[in-house]
């Protein structure tokens, strides 16, 4: 999709569809509350030619709420597209990122290729963090899952304008427009990679696609396989491999700013299952083949460090990918074992379906035998997470205050949905083992907790961010603004986080 960003008068801007917003002004509650809604520019000519159909009633600006009205009177674009934010008094740069995509999606399966998308004009709403928001909503709003039907029929939008108004700070939204075209395609990077089914993307195939990625934006990448894990006694990881006929992979790219010998080396580590059956404690038939996406997290830190070669935040970075299948073969690890860490931690296996917080031990360990003085990981990692927040948020845990403060920051600009849950001794104190040091599952209650707690020991007391995707890394539904399948939820928040330092 081609970009570009215009500050013209609107009314004048010669195209296929020009995409405004509206937000509803109403404030009054009650059954006599009427909405009343408003478009959201300064173009007289604009609102002139939505006039009657606002004061009709027949449109109430509900959030992501569609009405298309052909050869608008005073205008030079073809069609006019209002878009809802919804209630005014709510409006925020994330409800111009719904729109964005959700303009996107409404042009794409009616044949129209080029799209104009004018900023909202709203005090409290600054244009440049809206132009940001928009170029990223149109990015991910354009993907969509159909990778391999055979009638496949590109239905992509070839051409997003977005319209600013010809009073802004010019500099500052070509800057912030500039950054969500990056950002936008790192989460869609990601979400590529998600979308993929495992007999596509082997964990080598993975590693693959990340060395690539990483010799095209200028990051040092080394991919390793059996051998590497063996060296560095990564037993936890090598345990959930052992079972797969695919060996597996570790991925290690840096990022290393030109001038920055000193200072934070933030640690970024995903889980990379490429498949999971659960192993021997085998998954039930019904939706085991959603576990292609198992390996959510690997992807957001491959397209956060996409995004971060690109933006070249004044920080480095180590991101590393544990990247396997798992499978119930013969030579696969059972209920009872004892597997022996890269931090020499002694694990029971309880259940071989916790395999993800296996390939993190080793993950989170060599990151800080690599030198990470902070830590942050993702993963698909637990249903009891899913349970607690649903398919709204994510869940995100961590040892230190402030650096748990950088990431509730970040949340501002990502606008992704993160709730923080509970660590605890309590929680440590399920995951104690008779035989080793700690087992990998707590039994049922409190399981995303005491799966974090697993992690802490091994991120031990490094500063440290744990988030939990799994409940929101797969869109199960078509929603306005995207499409049903992969999210690519976290690489905004982490990059985020990663720019805060």
């Amino acid at each position: 999709m081609q970009t570009r960003l215009s500050f013209e008068s609107l009314s004048g801007i010669k195209t296929e569809l020009l995409a405004v917003l509206a937000a509803d002004t109403q404030t009054a509650k009650g059954p006599e509350a009427k909405p009343a809604p408003v478009l959201l520019t300064a173009d007289a000519a604009v609102k002139a030619a939505a006039a009657a159909v606002l004061a009709s009633g027949e449109y109430k600006a509900g959030a992501n709420e569609t009405l298309l009205l052909h050869a608008p009177a005073g205008l030079a674009a073809k069609r006019l597209l209002i878009v809802g934010l919804g209630k005014q008094a709510k409006a925020t740069v994330h409800v111009v990122r719904e729109a964005a995509g959700t303009a996107v999606r409404f042009t794409k399966p009616r044949g129209i290729r080029e799209l104009v998308f004018a900023l909202p004009v709203l005090e409290g709403l600054p244009t440049a963090g809206g132009a940001r928001a928009a170029v990223e909503g149109a990015f991910v709003g354009d993907f969509d899952p159909d990778t391999y039907r055979s009638d496949r029929k590109d239905q992509s939008v070839q051409s997003f304008t977005v319209a600013a108004a010809a009073g802004a700070d010019k500099k500052a939204v070509e800057a912030a427009f500039a950054e969500g075209v990056i950002v936008g395609e790192s989460q869609n990077f990601a979400r590529s990679l998600v979308n993929e089914p495992g007999n596509k993307l082997t964990p080598t195939e993975m590693g693959r696609r990340a060395a690539a990625m990483a010799k095209e934006v200028g990051l040092k990448c080394e991919v390793y396989s059996t051998e590497k894990l063996h060296e560095l006694k990564m037993g936890a990881f090598w345990s959930v491999s052992q079972g797969s006929e695919e060996p597996p992979a570790l991925i290690v790219m840096r990022y290393e700013p030109a001038g920055v010998k000193d200072g934070p080396v933030l640690g970024l580590v995903g889980k990379g299952i490429t498949f999971d059956t659960g192993g021997i404690s085998i998954k039930p038939a019904d939706k085991m083949e959603q576990m292609k996406y198992d390996m959510a997290g690997g992807a957001a830190m491959i397209g956060a460090m996409r995004a971060m070669a690109l933006l070249k935040p004044k920080v480095r970075a180590i991101g590393i990918v544990c990247a396997s299948e798992n499978m119930p073969d013969g030579k696969a690890q059972k209920p009872g074992d004892v597997q022996t860490a890269m931090s020499g931690k002694t694990i029971e296996i309880i259940n071989t379906d916790a395999e993800g917080r296996l390939v993190l031990a080793d993950g989170l360990a060599y990151a800080r035998q690599l030198g990470a003085t902070h830590l942050i990981d993702a993963a698909t990692l637990t249903g009891a997470c899913v349970v607690a927040l649903g398919m709204v948020n994510a869940g995100v845990f961590s040892n230190d205050e402030g650096t748990y403060a950088k990431f509730d920051a970040a949340l501002a600009v990502s606008g992704e949905k993160f709730w923080r849950l509970p660590l605890g001794d309590e929680y440590a104190e399920m995951i104690k083992s008779d035989i080793g040091d700690i087992k990998n599952t707590g039994g049922r209650w409190g399981g995303a907790s005491t799966a974090a707690e697993f992690l802490h020991v091994f991120a031990e007391d490094t500063p440290w961010i744990h988030l939990d995707i799994a409940g929101v890394a797969w869109v199960e539904d078509s929603r306005p603004y995207i499409a049903k399948g992969p999210s690519g939820i976290a690489v905004r928040s982490i990059l985020e986080w990663v720019r805060s330092f």
